[in-house]
């Protein structure tokens, strides 16, 4: 058996811009980077199709809507400029470090999260400090933004498990939005919620090996 946990609202709590839009244009500018007046509505604006499922990596989506005003920005400071954006406080959750140590102790362990950000993920972990104060390290860490795919579509799921080298049936995924975490019960995995058992919860089923 492996495991793998959601992180924002499972693992860690983040303090997210309120007008995300208007955090960027502040790193953009801290960047000299010419943000245009009608920004909001550029930010807010599709400039590209995705397939479904897939997700849209948010350094993309600012190139894009910089070009549309006749702004172009590299690639490098389209993707700095956005993480400095979203790189905000966490706090990590009640239960969470005895959780991940639980798992531990059953196998393989993995964060397996939703973000357009690149590299937010691990920022907030480093962040958060967790792999410090548990006992064991992630065995893998599965993004959206770098496998292209966003909970619930089976790929990020069956690209967990790869990571894991367990098969798709042997993976239970921890999470709290039934609508994208519980996707991973929809496609051949288990899924746990928040909602049902809560992270200390979660925890000593682990160490009473009564979760699967």
């Amino acid at each position: 058996m492996a495991l793998s946990f959601d992180l924002f609202g499972t693992l860690v709590t983040a303090d997210r811009p309120s007008e995300p839009w208007d955090a960027v244009a502040e790193s953009l500018a801290a960047r000299s980077v010419r943000v245009p007046d009608d920004w909001e509505d550029a930010y807010r604006s599709a400039h590209r199709e995705y397939d479904r499922g897939r997700e849209a990596p948010l350094d993309e989506h600012v190139r894009l809507a910089l070009a549309s005003r006749g702004t172009e920005v590299t690639e490098e400071t389209a993707t700095e400029a956005v993480l400095d954006a979203f790189d905000s406080p966490v706090t990590v959750r009640e239960g969470a470090i005895d959780a991940l140590d639980a798992a531990a102790q059953r196998g393989p362990v993995a964060v397996c999260s939703n973000c357009s950000v690149l590299g937010l993920v691990e920022r907030t972990l480093e962040r958060a400090t967790i792999e410090a104060r548990s006992d064991h390290s992630f065995d893998a860490v599965v993004t959206s933004v770098d496998c292209g795919w966003r909970k619930p579509h089976p790929n990020i799921f069956e690209s967990t498990a790869d990571a894991l080298d367990v098969a798709l049936a042997d993976l239970v995924h921890v999470g709290d939005d039934a609508r994208t975490d519980g996707g991973a019960g929809r496609v051949g995995a288990q899924s746990i919620l928040l909602e049902d058992d809560s992270l200390p919860a979660i925890a000593e089923q682990l160490r009473e090996d009564e979760l699967c």
